[in-house]
């Protein structure tokens, strides 16, 4: 096959991808400190993202290397389980952050470890059972006038995949903005209580709307144009909508890291130890709402 840039893009992403979540991978699984729901949540995010950054290299490498009807079923069953884990991690985050506001006087409790256990066990299974569904012969290698954007999966499946998409995102609205009124009205008693000036209260508010504003509109301009263009597109649409759509989706898990790892500072401590040659899984943390994450 002449080697399509579009694919060569899509590769460098995955490596970029696979090598940022690694790092958040390999911090959390090698640190006992990091037990806690908040980053075993996180730690689900960044698996579902490497998993994500690996199958789009195998895919290039299936593709041009060993090019098989089989292996392409294996290789985009697996980019569904990983994209599908992905997006379900992101909402498993959310609810935790939602749940450790609503309920912060009962969150630390054993009750928030099985739920997030629950949450982990419902993600992955959801994620590997769509990532089976072209295996098992929901495809269109027989009937090509089935074909949707993303060969060879089936219209109806990526129907499937992106009514669940907006599904998500529509849950995730919802609970962010009442996050957005939980923290408004917390920074308002604060504010009352300690007799601050207006002006900090206000400050603070919307510093806090902000963020929250930024983590879902990352989500959604990565997201939102290719679960559009799977519902409007078909097989006969121009390859180069399908790659224009589906690179920013792929940057969502570049993004990730940074914005749910990167960010805390649990994590750039032992990132730091690392660097200077001094680390220790034993040091101590201070404890953290998820809300602050």
């Amino acid at each position: 096959l002449a080697l399509n840039p579009w694919d060569v893009i899509l590769c460098i992403s995955g490596t970029i991808i696979s090598c940022e979540n690694a790092i958040v991978v390999v911090v959390i699984f090698y640190t006992p400190a990091f037990r806690a729901p908040m980053f075993l949540l996180i730690g689900s995010l960044a698996t579902a993202d490497l998993l994500a950054g690996l199958g789009l290299i195998l895919h290039f490498a299936f593709v041009y290397f060993i090019p098989s009807e089989a292996v392409s079923l294996v290789t985009v069953g697996f980019l569904v389980t990983s994209f599908t884990a992905s997006v379900s991690s992101l909402l498993t985050i959310t609810i935790d952050r939602y749940l450790s506001l609503y309920n912060a006087l009962t969150y630390y409790s054993e009750k928030t470890v099985t739920r997030t256990y629950i949450m982990l066990i419902l993600t992955w299974g959801a994620s590997i059972c769509y990532g089976l569904l072209p295996v098992v012969g929901w495809n269109c290698l027989k009937e090509p006038s089935t074909c949707s954007i993303v060969k060879p999966l089936t219209k109806n499946h990526l129907i499937i995949l992106s009514v669940s998409f907006f599904m998500v995102f529509a849950v995730m609205l919802q609970l962010y903005v009442q996050i957005c009124k939980i923290v408004c009205r917390h920074a308002h008693q604060i504010a009352v209580q300690r007799h601050f000036l207006a002006s900090s209260h206000y400050v603070t508010t919307r510093k806090g709307i902000a963020t929250l504003a930024v983590i879902l509109g990352t989500f959604a301009s990565c997201w939102l144009p290719f679960a559009i263009y799977c519902l409007l597109g078909d097989s006969s649409s121009p390859a180069l909508y399908t790659y224009v759509t589906l690179l920013p989706a792929t940057y969502n898990s570049m993004i990730n890291p940074v914005i749910y790892a990167f960010r805390n500072q649990e994590i750039q401590k032992v990132l730091w130890t690392v660097c200077c040659g001094c680390f220790s899984s034993t040091m101590p943390f201070r404890s953290r709402s998820p809300s602050d994450v």
